[in-house]
């Protein structure tokens, strides 16, 4: 019978001990960008439901889907192979929050999204850029892929 074990940062079979990497990420459900991210599509979806109906497939249906982009490339880019791959779907994350915030300031602008409403989705998303960009510093610097 072979002896087999494993340790912090080896295996050792029959007296030959092996490095390994351990696996950094198991899940894009563990990250707390993407959880803070579906947090905020829960809060749009709610918000746009009081907008006007002749707004339904223009400035509704925009919102909606730049907030669904958000949670949907952060786990596009967990699923890529490469670092610079995963990079490139967490701006793409980013660049979606940038729209959504756009899409708010014109609702609000048009008066069909209050003040408040407006301040509270904010703090959610201004939470969300900060963890993203600290995702994508962390991307840039570490090898984590």
């Amino acid at each position: 019978m072979t002896d087999f074990w494993i340790t912090d940062d080896r295996i050792t079979i029959s007296n030959v001990t092996l490095s390994f990497i351990k696996i950094v990420m198991t899940s894009y459900k563990n990250l707390l960008a993407w959880q803070k991210a579906m947090l905020l599509v829960k809060e749009i979806y709610t918000v746009t439901k009081l907008y006007p109906k002749e707004e339904l497939f223009a400035l509704t249906s925009q919102t909606k889907r730049a907030a669904v982009s958000i949670p949907s490339n952060i786990a596009e880019g967990c699923g890529r192979k490469s670092k610079k791959d995963t990079s490139h779907f967490l701006y793409i994350s980013r660049g979606s929050l940038y729209e959504l915030e756009i899409h708010l300031n014109i609702a609000v602008m048009i008066e069909i999204l209050s003040e408040a409403s407006f301040q509270k989705i904010t703090l959610i998303l201004d939470e969300c850029l900060k963890i993203l960009n600290g995702l994508i510093r962390r991307y840039e610097i570490d090898d984590l892929k």
